[in-house]
């Protein structure tokens, strides 16, 4: 069985690098993961095997024990360096990549996720993992939505209760944000702080100066479906505004399909994505959207007051690491961005804390995930501090109904509410393991027609070379 888990781990690599991240977010086959997804599904139940026999596995799942000295963390940014710092009781930092939980040495192992890097990074280490030393195993390592089912469908990701940790640990999370993180066998192998419901983050001026109102509830009439969001850019062009780029709106769209991208071996281009293309296209004639790729320098301009933006999308993670609320001269700094649910419900990424098979310090990593993603108090901090919205109904409902939730970038308005009703009516039925690359490649290839660099038929037929070489056996 071993020797399948790393077979399939390698059929992986080779096809693109093999476990991936929020931006780039392809694994080790990424670039041809869902080839690699079936068979790192096979291999799932296989991975139990790091040690190949039943005595071997006994003694990387209850070793798990304490006798640990070095916690090897694996993630892609500081987020979560972040919020252990601010927030896990006890933590010390040594410096940018070194910690202290009490005898315990931390070491952050964080690798970029552009082209791949931190899949490949952790792909290639996990693969070592049975035969690394003590103070060199992996014990925590962090994957976004796109790509989790690569990782959690096989045993390199421990399931939750083989720590110790019970349904009604996590009896209060939002239920999709466990559904991410299920194998397929039915256990849950991760954990998340967040729920990422998202909405719409209007410029409350541009609002004043197009609807003549700032007032979430006159702003969400304005955009309550992609006809009257149409309407609304129609009067921001003519106000000599900018909606959004077009790669704002994607996830909207790409979270409201009908069907996965894949269907019995076949790419299936949902009637959604083609509403995308159409409407997008539409805007962008009308120069009423724009193709600025997110993160750009263009792209943050809308930031400012002189970007004439009228609006991201985002969830709330995005009010405290996009909007840039501590820079003199900001929209947030002004507390200008208002929000509210915009024309189509949808979540936007997240990040999920697995715990490694064969890690040394399984209490300490039990601590960590229950302290970080199931701790009332610690999930409210964080809320409250970083302006994040955290996986806990009760602490929404408590910031919903409290002056805590008001956040001063958003004018004072408290977004709770809404954010807990998005998170309850997320549905995950369409995911697969094929979203991160057939994503990227179909707004890859339609920008190109967005910017009048092919024709509709050959951005299509770009989308499916891209994805057929990424995913071999795929036909369209």
């Amino acid at each position: 069985m071993k020797k399948k888990v790393i077979s399939a781990l390698l059929c992986a690599a080779v096809a693109g690098s093999m476990l991936a991240g929020c931006g780039a977010q392809q694994a080790a086959a990424p670039a041809a993961e869902p080839a690699a997804a079936p068979a790192a599904t096979e291999a799932a139940a296989p991975a139990a095997e790091p040690a190949a026999t039943e005595e071997a596995a006994a003694e990387e799942a209850a070793p798990a024990g304490d006798e640990g000295k070095v916690l090897n963390i694996y993630c892609w940014n500081e987020e979560f360096k972040s919020r252990i710092t601010d927030h896990y009781p006890g933590y010390e930092e040594v410096d940018g990549t070194h910690g202290k939980m009490g005898d315990v040495d931390v070491v952050w192992n964080i690798t970029p996720s552009d082209d791949n890097a931190y899949q490949n990074n952790l792909d290639e280490t996990l693969l070592k993992q049975e035969s690394a030393a003590a103070d060199d195993k992996i014990d925590l390592f962090l994957v976004e939505a796109d790509y989790a089912l690569k990782y959690v469908d096989t045993d390199y990701a421990m399931a939750l209760k083989d720590l110790g940790i019970t349904d009604a640990d996590v009896s209060d999370q939002y239920e999709y944000t466990q559904k991410i993180v299920t194998d397929s066998n039915g256990n849950l192998k991760g954990s998340s702080w967040q729920a990422c419901s998202a909405g719409l983050i209007y410029n409350r001026e541009a609002a004043k100066e197009i609807i003549g109102s700032d007032d979430p509830a006159d702003v969400q009439a304005a955009v309550a479906d992609w006809s009257k969001y149409k309407e609304t850019a129609a009067k921001a062009a003519e106000k000599g505004y900018t909606m959004c780029s077009v790669n704002d709106t994607y996830r909207t769209y790409s979270n409201n399909v009908s069907g996965k991208w894949v269907q019995d071996g076949k790419i299936v281009i949902d009637p959604n994505m083609e509403n995308w293309v159409n409407d997008s296209m539409e805007l962008v004639e009308k120069k009423a959207e724009n193709t600025y790729d997110l993160w750009g320098d263009d792209w943050a301009k809308g930031k400012k007051p002189e970007g004439k933006i009228f609006c991201y999308f985002g969830p709330a993670w995005f009010f405290n690491f996009c909007l840039d609320a501590d820079q003199d001269g900001t929209i947030a700094n002004q507390g200008g961005w208002g929000f509210c649910e915009g024309p189509q419900a949808y979540y936007w990424g997240g990040t999920w804390i697995c715990a490694a098979t064969g890690t040394d310090n399984a209490s300490l990593v039990k601590d960590i995930i229950l302290t970080m993603t199931t701790d009332k108090a610690v999930l409210k901090e964080i809320a409250t501090a970083d302006a994040d919205c955290v996986n806990s109904k009760s602490v929404l409902a408590d910031l919903a109904g409290s002056d805590d939730g008001n956040l001063d970038l958003l004018g004072g308005q408290n977004p709770y509410a809404e954010l807990a009703k998005g998170a309850e009516g997320i549905d995950l039925s369409n995911l697969s393991p094929y979203d991160q690359g057939c994503n990227e490649e179909f707004q890859a290839s339609m920008k190109n027609y967005f910017e009048g660099n092919a024709s509709k038929d050959d951005a299509l037929a770009q989308f499916y070379k891209a994805v057929e070489e990424k995913y071999t056996g795929l036909s369209h």
